[in-house]
């Protein structure tokens, strides 16, 4: 049995993931965000149960790719399927035609997420490290800044090209040689955790005044949720910063 429990929380993140994409196919962003963060967390913590158990194998691996396509790839695809369909456009593209193409380049994002998981299974230098955007904060990057800012999104002030453009952006961020730092850490030490320390604090800080934002006006899990698509931005911008000064001291 004891070899079978990694796999049974990989499968609670499949079921995570299937469930997002039904509620964000029914328009119910704040639950489909939700499960995908539960579906990280279940993701977290699967790989970590198979290594204290000693029951590591590629069968985990495999199945553990298999859902995170799913709840990191499909799931928000269908988010942006949905907003694709709400979301304004020009006047350029104001016909039938792009009403009925532009949602389906959505799913760029699950096309994407397969590449990046498909890259990282065969990537023997990202062990310690990322190359690239990894899928699940793609995925809780888009689950909630839709969740949390359909209003803008949806504004005269947003449109269609533009949500395309920034969609392609973050694709392109998770098959790039980008090199992005991971969240593990091998000892305790600052010396050498001073990135992901940094980023812990500014995580801080960034939610702590988000909750606070939404406390005062009532809004707590919207504010949140734009403070962790925030937290995603600065994950972003310090790992490309890094990677750009790393590259200039190796020249």
């Amino acid at each position: 049995m004891r070899k079978h429990i990694p796999n049974i929380i990989t499968c609670c993140n499949l079921i995570c993931g299937c469930i997002a994409t039904g509620a964000a196919f029914h328009h119910h962003f704040a639950t489909a965000f939700l499960f995908i963060l539960l579906g990280a967390v279940f993701d977290f913590f699967d790989g970590m149960t198979a290594r204290a158990l000693g029951v590591s194998g590629r069968m985990g691996v495999e199945l553990d790719s298999l859902a995170d396509v799913v709840t990191f790839g499909v799931a928000p695809s269908a988010m942006l399927f949905i907003l694709f369909g709400v979301v304004r456009y020009p006047e350029l593209l104001y016909n039938r035609f792009w009403f009925n193409v532009m949602p389906c380049m959505g799913f760029l994002v699950a096309a994407f997420s397969a590449l990046r998981l498909a890259k990282f299974n065969i990537d023997e230098r990202q062990h310690t490290t990322f190359i690239g955007m990894p899928t699940p904060a793609n995925a809780i990057f888009w689950g909630a800044l839709i969740s949390s800012s359909e209003g803008y999104l949806t504004s005269p002030m947003f449109n269609a090209p533009f949500l395309l453009a920034f969609e392609v952006l973050f694709c392109w961020l998770m098959v790039c040689e980008i090199p992005m730092f991971s969240l593990k850490f091998q000892n305790r030490s600052w010396a050498d955790n001073k990135l992901r320390y940094i980023f812990l604090i500014l995580c801080v800080i960034i939610l702590g005044g988000c909750a606070v934002a939404g406390i005062a006006d009532n809004s707590v899990w919207r504010m949140l949720s734009r403070g962790i698509a925030g937290c995603i931005g600065t994950y972003l911008a310090m790992s490309i910063v890094t990677g750009v000064k790393k590259r200039q001291e190796y020249a």
